[in-house]
């Protein structure tokens, strides 16, 4: 999904798709034949392979994830520019959306898990996500880098600009389906809430500091120095 702005505002998913469509060719192209392939139409694929499968799978739920969530701003909050899909500095790690609101900047990560979302606060030591049970604590130390990255690239032309991180959560039993968080709170971590995504457009359509041709300029400037994934 592209911007009609001044900058490259990106298409979601794109690098998720790309990557799933990279491995997708090569597992097709290395399919077992002969022996091999009557063995594993007898016993099933081996370990290997089932978790190269996974993998690939992780990509193309990743990409549709990314791309649903787009959609659904595009259509809840139409009049938010949103970039999407953009390059980290010094790696290959991505950032998946950020918006351009009245109320601020939005460092968006999107993800699809299966499960019960919630936070746990022990009686001694840190918060912790959990997903499933799972510890996921990992992902809101990938979206404070997310965040301290946008910081350092606005702070010379936005330096009084709120910046705001969060999770954006899609069921993957079905992109229209309803993901496991509660309805009348939102739970937070660190500071960063946890969003589905219809409580995610309606706090990108909140009123804020940051006029419409402010967010654009941002936008913009964000464009030229996190270029697209």
């Amino acid at each position: 999904m592209s911007a009609t702005h001044g900058g490259d505002f990106g298409f979601a998913g794109r690098s998720a798709r790309l990557e799933y469509e990279r491995r997708r060719r090569r597992r097709e192209e290395f399919a077992p034949t002969g022996l091999r392939r009557a063995a594993a139409a007898l016993f099933g694929p081996s370990a290997a392979e089932r978790r190269r499968l996974a993998e690939e799978r992780a990509w193309n739920d990743g990409a549709q994830g990314e791309e649903f969530v787009a959609q659904a701003l595009a259509g809840r909050a139409p009049g938010v520019p949103i970039l999407h899909d953009r390059r980290m500095p010094g790696g290959r790690a991505n950032i998946d959306h950020i918006a351009l609101a009245a109320s601020g900047i939005y460092v968006i990560d999107t993800k699809r898990y299966k499960g019960k979302i919630e936070v746990h606060v022990p009686l001694f030591g840190s918060p912790q996500l959990r997903i499933a049970g799972r510890d996921r604590t990992k992902l809101i130390d990938a979206l404070e880098t997310q965040v301290a990255v946008v910081s350092r690239a606005v702070e010379d032309v936005a330096p009084e600009a709120p910046i705001h991180g969060c999770l954006c959560f899609v069921a993957p039993e079905g992109l229209f389906s309803e993901v496991e968080l509660p309805l009348l709170r939102t739970y937070k971590i660190r500071g960063y809430p946890l969003y589905h995504v219809r409580l995610l457009a309606a706090r990108l359509n909140s009123d804020g500091p940051l006029s419409a041709s402010d967010a654009l300029a941002i936008g913009e400037r964000l464009a030229e120095r996190l270029p697209p994934a």
